[in-house]
């Protein structure tokens, strides 16, 4: 890889980016251990009332990660087909590892079935785990079911043992006859099992040998069973820890208002540590390490290593720790809100379901965290290091799935990259974002570690972001590490694999000017689509005011950005233009109540409308509410936002091209009273001239309700028109629009809420941006330089 090639390029962005300025039920199920001891959870009453923003928002770095794309897997398919579309992923490739045996090899599983040996780049199945326990297998159904986690013995090369997780349920049907480990939660979904394997030969590059069943453990959910498994790479020979195998089992799903995860007496919702090689377990297939913290303690497995967990997801080593020793920093999904970052301990309680992260969770009230109370020390529960939250989009069911759910990664302790020394580095798996915090920062019993979250570049030095890399708005992304310390990202959307080979400092890139940081109420760049579901687009303004893609969903999305750093945008048009119908291509949002989010847009002394547009084919479109084929529509529908009491089209605030006196112009239309009348300020260049074919144009429109004023640009330059209404149409006086919430926003077309097609446009548009006052005509060139520049 040529990195003066790609180190030039990020330079150019860097150029850019300096001129910028940043902007309730209780779920129940049983257990057989109903008598068992339960750790000490009194219930407490918080002091006040709940937590709305329970943790700090993570820091853009100006630092950034170079990706080099090191492996594509093969496609898989689930078994049985899925329903859910969040396991329909190119390959479910979850993890990445380095044989301890000096070979070089790296392993990767596929949660549908095959495990890989990667060589330069080239994946080959070492082991079908979905062929070996066939009809058993189970993949189909639960976002963890399958080939869970893969873990090479740490003296492989000697003795050829590894260790793998899988589920099965044969046929969906119900779970296996085979006995459990101990008694499964009930009713019973499906089986957890842990498999050793015994190589024949180490050095093999394809599987044969032995295998032994060494626990099976029954849950009643699909999900948050047996997550990873692994070895403590830091244990030396000789040492307590050496060969030592760590389990992290989730709550089965059924963690709300059970008390599962605080049962002594189950080992759902903790951490488990045992030896493989042992044989003082149940039924002589493992053994009980005599160090383990809850070792003859009535009541308690003692296989428990920590407790009170959810969903345990990825755990890793850190050879060298802020105190000179090796820690476990253990990555955990949350419930309600947050995602966390536990430094694991012998013994620890993370507090799972009486506390979410550091924060009291109340099944009764699932929507809603509270403080901790005044006696919380007494309790004893361990709180996270590093912690954010979910932040979901405004009105989102609180006991919905938002789309948030944190991997667990590693620090970075390798040598080529050292602006990444002692980084805890992890993801966000959903979105696929990259964040960091620094380990030193990482303390217990104190505050969470600030964190921050990683640029990402190809190696061609364009910025992106992993969706970009994926080809998918969710990315399903998951952390590896060799064993010389290089990172790799992980992707199921794609099945690919990308190395980290080097790290870029450049300022943050943002996208306002300083003197408008304050004003945008809605932002849609097109590069942010919801994760849940890429049919909306995040709004990037203070609104939060997510949008609808409406009609193409997703397949709106082009991957073609208007201007330097812009990496997207979307596709409008007409779908049908011989037939009445509400499929045309347009976005927008619309409540007949108002769109709460958009409160801020009424009752303002002014508006703004901004965004990129590039014609794309026939303008106007052929009319399709009359018979005639040679009839068109008037107009041609760009951006705006609607009027307090609008159907769907009438509007406060729109850039549109429309008929003026019998001749199509492109124009800025507002109305300042709700139901009263609209000026219009048409431009007088030919439309055609302004937006040529093919060609991106960045237009704006201004409106200032306190004194009439209308303005038009392209390209940052003021646009020369005229009013097209004489007199007073606003009815002037001083005082601002109509003090109601806006019904909405319409893009490309008028009826965002698809009852009617209204002036479809024919065209891609990129950036939107949506202003609670009227830019000045500086301000406005300086939004469309420092996008170009």
């Amino acid at each position: 890889m040529n990195k003066r090639r790609w180190r030039s390029a990020v330079a150019a962005v860097a150029v850019t980016a300096a001129a910028l300025v940043p902007l309730t039920t209780a779920m129940t199920t049983t257990t057989a251990m109903s008598t068992t001891t339960t750790t000490t959870t009194a219930t407490a009453t918080a002091g006040s009332g709940p937590i709305t923003d329970p943790a700090p928002e993570e820091i853009q770095s100006t630092l950034g990660l170079v990706l080099e794309e090191y492996a594509q897997f093969p496609k898989t398919e689930p078994i049985p087909a899925p329903t859910d579309r969040r396991l329909m992923r190119h390959a479910r490739i979850n993890g990445l590892g380095e044989l301890p045996d000096g070979s070089g090899r790296r392993y990767v599983p596929d949660l549908n079935g095959p495990l890989y040996l990667v060589e330069d780049g080239e994946p080959r199945v070492y082991l079908d785990v979905a062929a070996e326990f066939a009809p058993e297998f189970f993949s189909g159904r639960g976002m963890g079911s399958g080939f869970g986690f893969a873990a090479f013995h740490p003296d492989f090369a000697d003795n050829g043992r590894f260790y793998t997780v899988h589920t099965e349920r044969p046929g969906n049907a119900g779970p296996p006859p085979d006995p459990t480990t101990y008694p499964p939660q009930t009713p019973t979904f499906l089986h957890s099992v842990v498999t050793e394997w015994v190589a024949n030969d180490p050095t093999a590059d394809v599987f044969s040998g032995t295998s032994r069943e060494v626990l099976r453990l029954g849950f009643a959910g699909q999900i948050h069973a047996i997550q990873q498994i692994d070895f403590n790479p830091t244990a030396r020979p000789g040492s307590e820890d050496h060969g030592l195998l760590y389990l992290a089992v989730g709550d089965g799903g059924r963690g709300v208002g059970t008390g599962i995860p605080q049962d002594m007496g189950t080992p759902a919702g903790k951490i488990l540590r045992i030896d493989p090689a042992g044989t003082n377990g149940p039924g002589g297939a493992y053994g009980i390490p005599p160090s383990n913290p809850f070792v003859g303690t009535a009541g308690a497995l003692g296989e428990i290593y920590a407790v009170g967990m959810r969903d345990p997801h990825r755990f890793s080593w850190d050879k060298q720790g802020r105190s000179g020793e090796p820690r476990m920093f253990l990555g955990h999904i949350g419930e309600h809100a947050i995602e966390a970052v536990y430094d694991v301990r012998a013994g620890d309680n993370f507090g799972w379901g009486d506390r979410e992260g550091r924060y009291v969770f109340d099944p009764a009230d699932r929507c809603n965290l509270y403080p901790l109370p005044e006696n919380d020390a007494e309790l004893g529960f361990t709180y996270p290091v590093v912690a954010y939250d979910h932040d979901p989009p405004p009105g989102w069911p609180c006991t919905s799935d938002s789309g948030y759910a944190i991997s667990g990664g590693f620090v970075y302790r390798g040598h080529d990259l050292p602006a990444l020394d002692g980084k805890y580095l992890f993801t966000d798996l959903v979105e696929g974002r990259v964040f960091y915090a620094h380990e030193s920062q990482m303390r217990r019993g104190g505050r969470e570690a600030q964190m921050y979250e990683l640029a990402l570049y190809d190696t061609d030095g364009t910025r992106k972001r992993m969706p970009d890399f994926t080809g998918d708005e969710r990315a399903d992304l998951r952390m590896g590490r060799d064993r010389a310390g290089d990172l790799y990202l992980i992707a199921k959307a794609n099945g690919k694999i990308w190395k980290v080979v080097d790290t870029v400092r450049a300022p943050v890139p943002q996208e306002v000017p300083r003197s408008l940081r304050d004003n945008v109420v809605s932002f849609y760049d097109f590069e942010h689509p919801f994760q849940q579901d890429g049919a909306v687009e995040i709004d990037r303004g203070a609104s939060r005011t997510y949008l609808n893609l409406v009609n193409g969903g997703e397949d709106m999305r082009v991957a073609e950005g208007a201007y330097p750093g812009s990496n997207n945008s979307i596709q409008l048009g007409q779908v049908n233009p011989l037939a009445a119908g509400n499929d045309d291509w347009k976005a927008g949002i619309y409540n007949a109540a108002g769109v709460s989010t958009l409160s801020a847009l009424g009752g303002v002394d002014g508006m703004t409308v901004m965004g990129w547009v590039k014609m794309t084919g026939q303008n106007p479109s052929p009319n399709t509410t009359t018979a005639n084929p040679d009839d068109y529509y008037n107009a041609v529908g760009l951006a705006g936002v609607l009027s307090g009491d609008s159907d769907g089209h009438g509007v406060r605030a729109l850039l549109e091209i429309i008929q003026v006196d019998g001749e199509l112009r492109l124009v800025a239309l507002g109305r300042r009273i709700d139901g009263g009348a609209s000026q219009t300020f048409a431009a007088h260049e030919d439309w055609r001239t302004l937006l040529p074919q093919d060609e991106w144009v960045h237009l704006a429109a201004t409106f200032d309700y306190t004194t009439g004023r209308m303005a038009l640009y392209r390209n940052g330059e003021p646009v020369p028109g005229f009013y097209v209404v004489d007199g007073d149409p606003w009815q002037v006086d001083g005082s601002g629009a109509s003090a109601t919430t806006p019904r909405g926003i319409k893009i490309g077309g008028s009826f965002p809420q698809d009852t009617q097609e209204r002036n479809p446009c024919n065209c891609s548009m990129d950036t939107i941006q949506l202003l609670d006052r009227a830019a000045t005509a500086k301000e406005v060139a300086q939004q469309y330089r420092l996008m170009t520049r």
